[in-house]
């Protein structure tokens, strides 16, 4: 199954933010939310961030390969979708505002394809059907 391998890449990355938060913590002494902290502020932001737009992405990569999608447009999809999120992880913690825009866009972009494509297979597979 191709979003697994996307889900685990995926997971990957969002645990390495869960670490970097944890890393954060422990070294200024913060045991709950940011202590004030700025660098632990955009941690706790690339973390949260993560875990808003990680799951619809791949739920739609996982909708766009259960209607049937080509594997080399879930592939493209995924490629792009994890490069948009590890861009952003990197741009919060580094504070880019440039890259983070165009780590946002990309992300968006992909989830609006997926959404699309989704809906275009739908309508193939079932209004269509002359069964």
């Amino acid at each position: 199954m191709i979003t697994g391998l996307y889900a685990s890449i995926l997971s990957l990355l969002f645990i390495g933010l869960s670490l970097n938060v944890i890393r954060w913590r422990r070294h200024l002494k913060v045991l709950l939310g940011d202590g004030g902290e700025a660098t632990l502020k955009q941690a706790i932001a690339a973390q949260a961030n993560a875990s808003q737009y990680i799951p619809i992405g791949l739920l739609l990569l996982l909708l766009a390969e259960l209607n049937v999608a080509r594997a080399w447009l879930l592939h493209l999809a995924g490629v792009l979708f994890v490069s948009g999120r590890c861009l952003h992880g990197y741009a919060l913690l580094k504070g880019s505002l440039k890259k983070r825009v165009l780590s946002m866009q990309l992300t968006v972009w992909v989830m609006v394809a997926l959404a699309m494509i989704n809906l275009l297979l739908f309508i193939n597979l079932h209004l269509f059907e002359f069964t």
